[in-house]
């Protein structure tokens, strides 16, 4: 298979440049990843913050168990690996799922967005320091100031200057949400665990986290939640939390995260696109430009990303 379109990791383990499949993918994933906001504003009134990341933890886990246990569940085989695992399960799931649903209580989804959008700056540093084939460059850092331009075109500049003030917890608490993401990234590919069986472990361990911690704060659910609201949480699940986060593992393995990372910047500019379509909001030029400046970033992050390998097919695991 080329290696322009192949969108499996190198035999060895070593990143490349991402083909014009991993792009596909990266748009892909954002496009489920913002999706999963409008789920999240019809569940969440129902639910709340901590229950909502609990049934849609549990549900994508569900939905990944057919496939991983046809497959062979493939278990951790070591104290060391099953600590990456547990740690990979908190900094990806549990505490980011509940740290943004609850600063989204309290800031608005542009102040999220603009925050979130610092994780790919993290993820460059990170990947920099802590990986050998996924360094910082001239073109990385091009990519990273075009996603993140693309971001302020689209929440405004004048979100820079509600940083700060009444609100600085719900961002912090966004901030260290980012950071999770980031660091979590960087331990994924640090766990030789084929990607769906990786992601179906990973929601486990969230579920056991989740579950329990919502009990004792917000104790058992008094009623269901409507019937828009439970086909939004079999949406989370089945999509954003199942599907995405299978994508997600097996592209940082392929192209790396500091390329991988760059999906954030197109979240929101997805978001209100959705927003558009499906909400009938007003489609505004600032939402071109701003999806203009990522897509330019996704482009310059490609020409920087690892040199391309030869991947045979033979070598895919799933």
């Amino acid at each position: 298979m080329s290696q322009q379109t192949s969108a499996l990791p190198a035999p060895d383990g070593t990143i490349r440049r991402a083909g014009p499949l991993d792009v596909g993918g990266l748009v892909l994933v954002a496009i489920i990843w913002a999706s999963a906001f409008i789920a999240i504003k019809i569940a969440v009134p129902d639910t709340g913050p901590l229950w909502l990341a609990a049934i849609r933890v549990t549900i994508g886990a569900i939905v990944l168990a057919p496939y991983a246990l046809w497959r062979g569940l493939v278990l951790p085989e070591t104290a060391k690996v099953w600590g990456l695992v547990v740690a990979m399960a908190m900094l990806n799931v549990a505490v980011p799922f509940f740290l943004i649903s609850w600063a989204g209580l309290t800031i608005d989804a542009g102040m999220l967005a603009l925050l979130m959008g610092t994780g790919p700056l993290m993820a460059l540093v990170g990947s920099h320091l802590f990986t050998h084939d996924d360094k910082i460059n001239a073109l990385k850092l091009i990519a990273v100031a075009l996603g993140f331009s693309g971001v302020i075109v689209l929440v405004g500049g004048a979100t820079l200057g509600g940083l700060g003030g009444a609100h600085i917890m719900a961002q912090l608490a966004t901030l260290a949400a980012s950071l999770c993401y980031s660091t979590s990234g960087l331990l994924v590919r640090r766990i030789d665990i084929p990607p769906t069986r990786m992601a179906f472990l990973a929601l486990c361990v969230g579920a056991a986290m989740l579950i329990p911690l919502a009990m004792l704060v917000d104790g058992v659910p008094a009623a269901m939640p409507s019937g828009s609201a439970l086909w939004a949480l079999l949406y989370l699940g089945a999509f954003p939390t199942g599907l995405a986060y299978v994508m997600r593992y097996q592209l940082i393995r392929a192209i790396g995260f500091s390329t991988f990372a760059l999906s954030i910047y197109m979240i929101p500019a997805f978001g209100v696109l959705l927003g558009v379509l499906i909400l009938g909001e007003e489609l505004q030029p600032k939402m071109l430009i701003a999806l203009g400046l990522i897509m330019a970033g996704l482009f310059f992050a490609r020409a920087g990303s690892g040199a391309a390998t030869v991947r045979p097919v033979a070598e895919r695991r799933s």
